[in-house]
């Protein structure tokens, strides 16, 4: 394991709604160039919040309805969850300081 889950319409509330720890939530596409600059980074950051942080993707192509629920209207878009709510939302490729810093003081 060590990478990033893959988060599904079916499971989505159990996995990250319901989460007992922080959820990192990358919304991508396999046709989006940024999507891809940013999967080794979500990969990494996979890894090393492990434990801690549970870091996965969602498909949009695949789960419309979460895209929608969560108004993704540009890729990629991470959202940060914590108790079942958003509280930061990135869009576009962000820093990896600024992510590590919002996982960091999510713990």
């Amino acid at each position: 394991m060590g990478h990033a889950a893959e988060f599904t319409d079916a499971g989505f509330d159990s996995d990250v709604l319901n989460s007992s720890q922080p959820v990192l939530v990358d919304f991508w596409a396999t046709w989006c160039g940024p999507c891809r600059q940013i999967a080794p980074l979500i990969d990494e950051l996979a890894v090393k919040y492990e434990g801690k942080v549970k870091v996965g993707k969602v498909d949009i192509d695949q789960n419309q309805d979460l895209a929608e629920k969560y108004g993704i209207n540009a890729i990629p878009t991470l959202l940060l969850f914590k108790d079942g709510e958003i509280i930061e939302r990135f869009q576009g490729v962000p820093p990896r300081v600024k992510l590590e810093s919002a996982l960091d003081s999510s713990i």
